[in-house]
């Protein structure tokens, strides 16, 4: 295609990531890992409750992650989970902090079998100086379940399927 391709994602659990690893694979790219100056909790129920009010008070958590040269790019992939249906606030964060006016953003998410609820609606609201190709969700992992790690054995041949499925309908692959 001869983009210049970033692949930014948060991951809790991995499926994020696994999903981030499944793109760079077909689409090539720089993979970037969003990390926080104060990580959350590890406990679940702690972190849901400090996302919980983040969502409410509008936080948006320091990154401790850092991009040279943004500019390189000319399409930036965003993952990330669902949390309290929405996108997480650290990703809210990334989209605030780098201005993507004039790039394709395509937005990719790992949810708990509840959907993408508003996230891929907020990608558009955060960059609407960009082109928002649709994007790619799946279920992850149930952590409230104990499932941690969804995306792997049987069900990752599925996922990496359906993303190269998507690949082709955004017009990443022919």
């Amino acid at each position: 295609m001869g983009k210049h391709v970033l692949i930014v994602y948060l991951t809790r659990t991995k499926n994020t990531e696994a999903v981030a690893r499944m793109i760079q694979k077909q689409v090539g790219g720089t993979l970037v890992a969003l990390e926080l100056v104060n990580p959350y909790p590890q406990d679940y129920k702690e972190q849901v409750a400090q996302v919980v009010r983040e969502n409410e008070s509008g936080f948006l958590p320091p990154l401790k992650t850092k991009i040279d040269s943004l500019a390189k790019y000319d399409v930036v992939f965003v993952g990330f989970p669902t949390w309290d249906m929405k996108m997480p606030p650290p990703m809210k964060s990334f989209l605030h902090a780098y201005d993507l006016s004039g790039k394709t953003v395509v937005p990719f998410n790992t949810n708990a079998g509840y959907g993408v609820g508003s996230g891929f609606d907020s990608v558009k609201a955060l960059c609407p100086k960009s082109t928002v190709l649709t994007g790619f969700s799946t279920q992850g992992g149930k952590e409230r379940e104990g499932i941690m790690l969804a995306i792997k054995d049987g069900q990752a041949d599925e996922t990496a399927k359906a993303v190269t499925k998507w690949l082709r309908e955004i017009g990443f692959l022919k």
